[in-house]
């Protein structure tokens, strides 16, 4: 049997290269925010198995603490903090520990969302509307600003934002929230030409329905899961990891023609503005 594979390999040396992938981003820093949980863990342990070092946060130290422990059992090389990204203050704070303990900064994964509303948007404040804006759109790109000077001085980096399925298709009672996810999609355009000057490529990812904390209140009702299996192709809710799987090939090399995009990883729900 060893002598097929070792066959194999010679004849496709690519097969031999695959394997090599747990390794394809050793020497990266990755900052993932609100990174202690659902698709944000699982964006860090994926990058992480992949070589990068990861920096997780959370606006509670205690979520921190338990996310820093369980990648440190995978054998992940991580640094915590906490972090509200609203805040001006703590995005430095985050930029400026991950170069004091890490050296540099190769990678950003904005992930940090917040929905404070249900219902009609006709009903929704300018409160709800600031909070919403603030949090999921301004932030990342506040975010971006402050690391690209960094990234630039490694010779490049990437940058992937979290977006929806709801950014291309607004779900019933979330439209603030929805907006604010197809602005991602917009940012992410906007954002790529001017950064492949300096080798940073930006994109997105847009999931569909996955089976986090912050989206249970979707997948948890079996009524809603019924009707949503209707427009899925894969007939199920799809796991954090198989975001985060996505989003750290977008930042390895296999990836390196690839800029200004928007991945859907949705099971099949057709996505178009």
């Amino acid at each position: 049997m060893l002598r097929s594979v070792f066959r194999c390999l010679r004849i496709n040396p690519v097969a031999g290269h695959r394997s090599m992938s747990q390794s394809s981003l050793a020497g990266k820093v990755a900052i993932v925010t609100a990174s202690t949980d659902g698709i944000g863990l699982a964006a860090a342990q994926a990058l992480g198995k992949r070589g990068a070092h990861v920096v997780v946060s959370s606006r509670r130290q205690a979520n921190v603490d338990k996310a820093v422990a369980l990648l440190q059992s995978q054998s992940i090389q991580v640094t915590g903090t906490t972090c509200n990204v609203g805040k001006g203050e703590d995005r430095e704070k985050l930029v400026k520990m991950t170069l004091d303990q890490c050296g540099g900064i190769d990678i950003l994964v904005s992930n940090a969302a917040v929905n404070p509303f249900f219902g009609s948007i006709m009903d929704s404040t300018e409160e709800v509307w600031d909070k919403i804006l603030d949090v999921n759109v301004k932030s990342a790109f506040l975010m971006t600003k402050l690391v690209v000077p960094h990234m630039e001085k490694r010779g490049g980096g990437n940058v992937v934002f979290v977006s929806s399925v709801g950014g291309y298709q607004p779900m019933q009672g979330l439209g603030p929230y929805c907006v604010s996810k197809t602005a991602l999609l917009g940012l992410t355009r906007a954002l790529a030409p001017d950064l492949a000057q300096s080798n940073i490529r930006v994109n997105c990812v847009a999931p569909g329905v996955i089976k986090t904390r912050f989206s249970s209140a979707l997948w948890q009702n079996e009524d809603l899961v019924d009707e949503l299996k209707k427009q899925l192709s894969i007939k199920r809710i799809g796991e954090p990891e198989e975001i985060g799987g996505v989003i750290a090939f977008l930042c390895t090399e296999e990836a390196s023609y690839i800029t200004g995009e928007t991945i859907t990883v949705t099971g099949g729900i057709g996505c178009r503005l």
